[in-house]
């Protein structure tokens, strides 16, 4: 099935029709009575994997109203923790003010890993010089202390063009820019200010895929899913244990962990509030019977083990988080939570 990324706006919510896919089973026909409201918001790399369950739900339950809207994760917790949605979609684990918003209001909250995600270096299919980047390379182009100053590619690598680098990434509102800035410079959020960015990642593919100088960081579903517009930048972190020499992102190298440090996994929050109702609950059910959606939008599945463990939370309503103060955790795997939680 190739289900395509649908170009969305910063806050945009799409009301979720009828999508094509798999025929009822007989669980599935026993659930048509189910009905009410689901309101998911939140990453917009998450987005693509909340819309094809949401799809695939709405065709077997056609009389419970889904939405699926874009804020980024920051915006989508601002929402989340003031009862404005059932389900945060998160490319970053809760961060503590936002933990403390949300106490504040009385929201608790049930943390489900769903998928994993690497994020990908993009340029334009027409650069032939940025063979592979590695990530002090990255550091240089992206930290605080570049804006105004790192404004060719010549300056980046020696012997790369004398020319305009034209920057795209992720907007200060999204988790992807929260991990990325933590990977590559050390901290959450500290950024050159002077690129091209956005909470909804088509505006970076178009961004990237039609212009010849351009470099972004854009999650790997959507340059999956582009590739005719974009080409990855294999990325060398430098530590042997991670593979020797620049490792691209895919499917496998994200799942085994040498793709570092850009990958990381993906989350929905699902407020407690909401977890009793029969439409909430198979909902988010749904998100583990189905992992081979992960791969059909371009993400990787986690183990059935974390499936496993994801689901018994869920059943048995464990609220808070298992990432302590939250934020991005570079190099924290699902394995290594799931070591400590047994």
């Amino acid at each position: 099935m190739n289900r395509s990324l649908r170009v969305a706006g910063l806050v945009l919510t799409t009301a979720l029709a009828v999508g094509c896919g798999r025929g009822a089973t007989t669980e599935d026909a026993s659930s048509d009575q189910l009905s009410g409201i689901i309101r998911v918001d939140g990453s917009s790399t998450v987005f693509p994997i909340s819309e094809a369950v949401a799809e695939e739900f709405k065709r077997a339950n056609p009389n419970v109203d889904i939405t699926v809207g874009i804020s980024g994760t920051g915006g989508g917790f601002q929402k989340f923790c003031r009862g404005e949605t059932d389900i945060s979609d998160a490319s970053r684990p809760i961060r503590a003010p936002e933990m403390e918003a949300c106490q504040k209001a009385g929201v608790e909250f049930v943390e489900l890993p769903i998928a994993y995600d690497g994020l990908a270096i993009a340029v334009n299919p027409k650069n032939s010089w940025a063979a592979a980047i590695t990530t002090a390379e990255l550091k240089t182009l992206w930290e605080p202390g570049a804006q105004g100053k790192i404004t060719r590619w010549s300056q980046v690598r020696k012997g790369w063009p004398d020319r305009e680098i034209h920057l795209f990434g992720a907007g200060v509102d999204s988790g992807t820019f929260d991990y990325f800035t933590e990977a590559i410079n050390g901290k959450e959020k500290a950024s050159r200010g002077d690129f091209t960015q956005s909470e909804d990642d088509n505006v970076l593919v178009q961004g990237v895929g039609g212009d010849e100088l351009a470099l972004g960081f854009i999650p790997l579903a959507y340059v999956e899913q582009n590739k005719d517009r974009l080409k990855s930048v294999p990325v060398d972190d430098g530590k042997a244990e991670n593979g020797n020499g620049p490792i691209g992102p895919s499917f496998e190298t994200v799942r085994n962990g040498t793709y570092q440090p850009l990958s990381r996994p993906l989350f929905i929050y699902v407020a407690r509030k909401s977890a009793d109702r029969p439409e909430i609950q198979r909902f988010v059910e749904s998100y583990f019977s189905q992992p081979e959606l992960m791969r059909e939008v371009g993400y990787v599945e986690l183990t059935p083990q974390i499936y496993e463990l994801a689901k018994s939370h869920f059943t048995a309503r464990k609220v808070g988080t298992a990432f302590g103060s939250g934020g991005s955790q570079v190099g924290m795997t699902l394995e290594a939570l799931l070591a400590r939680e047994k």
